[in-house]
């Protein structure tokens, strides 16, 4: 399905809540796209409402409306399955928010039907569209710091009880802070590509009782690649000391991408060079103060469809939802985002991610293989 630049694009939104209503809102402001139906047993009304959209009865509903060209999914975590395949099975093109799914198995079942459809599936990994995570991979590619070696990544921070236990904090609706995190884990797959052996430990060590859900709060990863390289990384809620960072290793160089006080820098023998995270110096001000205010919670952040994402995270939205539109347009998908564009890396990264859990369940190193069934 290729739609004409004169034509706007007719979306559909399964679920409205925090990130499907700012995607809605961004989508509706373009004049080359409306949003005509939505559907969330919560939300939809409001939403629809505020969008000029109408609000379906049920998810098939939506799927199948004569309205809708493309499909967006940004239901929470667990509630990804049924609409990808309905929106297949119906010939709409997919926007799919992260994870896609909380098994590999999904996730196959997702490319199978989306391929056999011949529609786009794109996944909401939306750090990939981040200008200084843009550019990182460009210096990786030109070979400014050599051969990537060794990747570290870091998403930890301190959790309070609150008010209520989120469905983003039990383990079998969210997937947990790996798979519900699943940004870092992306990113080391897309610079060093699929990991091989997987080994996870951990455990839910100071976040047990009514006051929390079943997630283990403290996770600690090594990943080994092919041609001798590795990967570190650690998420959870239960760290004092909060970090959110990836640190590139290669040859030649070094690369950190700091997630907390943001801004990225380059080291080579050549010297030192400081780029910023996001477009503008604004938008990376903006997080910075963001983390400030919020303290050792900052990495657990919350929201409802009232509320309105940060200046940084809109400025991602918007140009994730920009290339993506193109896509829909019929512009060919640039190099660096092919595998965003059909599902493939999104599903490698379920499959680590499965892989991990498979580790910590057994205390082993795992093969990814497993997971897989590749040979």
């Amino acid at each position: 399905m290729e739609n004409s630049v004169n034509t706007p694009v007719r979306y559909g939104i399964v679920g409205t809540g925090y990130f499907g209503a700012e995607m809605g809102r961004y989508l509706a402001s373009r004049d080359d796209a409306a949003v005509t139906v939505v559907y969330d047993p919560e939300n939809a009304a409001a939403v629809a409402n505020e969008l000029g959209a109408r609000a379906a009865g049920s998810v098939e509903e939506l799927c199948r409306a004569d309205d809708v060209d493309v499909v967006v999914v940004a239901s929470p975590n667990w509630a990804h399955l049924e609409p990808v395949l309905l929106a297949a099975e119906a010939g709409k093109h997919v926007f799919c928010e992260k994870p896609i799914a909380l098994s590999y198995a999904d996730c196959a079942a997702m490319l199978e039907a989306t391929s056999a459809a011949g529609v786009l599936f794109m996944a909401g990994h939306v750090t990939n569209f981040m200008a200084g995570v843009r550019r990182t991979k460009e210096l990786i590619a030109d070979g400014t710091i050599g051969e990537v070696l060794f990747c570290r990544a870091v998403r930890t921070g301190w959790e309070d009880p609150k008010p209520s236990v989120s469905w983003k904090k039990k383990r079998e609706l969210s997937g947990g802070h790996l798979y519900h995190h699943i940004h870092e884990l992306d990113l080391v797959q897309s610079i060093m590509g699929p990991a091989r052996i997987a080994t996870m430990v951990g455990g839910n060590v100071a976040h047990v009782g009514d006051d929390f859900g079943d997630e283990d709060d403290m996770l600690v990863i090594t990943l080994e690649f092919d041609d001798n390289r590795f990967a570190a990384m650690e998420y959870g809620s239960a760290f004092r000391w909060p970090e959110h960072h990836v640190l590139i290793q290669g040859t030649n160089g070094a690369i950190r991408i700091d997630m907390r006080d943001p801004g990225c820098e380059l080291l080579t023998p050549e010297g030192h060079e400081r780029f910023l995270l996001h477009r503008t110096q604004e938008e990376d001000d903006d997080r910075r103060a963001i983390q400030l205010e919020r303290g050792t919670d900052g990495p657990i952040m919350y929201g409802s469809p009232q509320d309105r994402t940060p200046l940084w995270l809109t400025g991602v939205i918007e140009e994730e939802l920009d290339y993506f539109q193109g896509l829909v347009n019929g512009r060919d998908p640039l190099p660096e985002f092919a595998a965003l564009t059909d599902g493939t890396a999104a599903t490698a990264t379920i499959a680590t991610a499965d892989a991990l859990t498979l580790s910590l369940r057994e205390s082993r190193k795992v093969a990814v293989e497993e997971i897989t069934g590749a040979s």
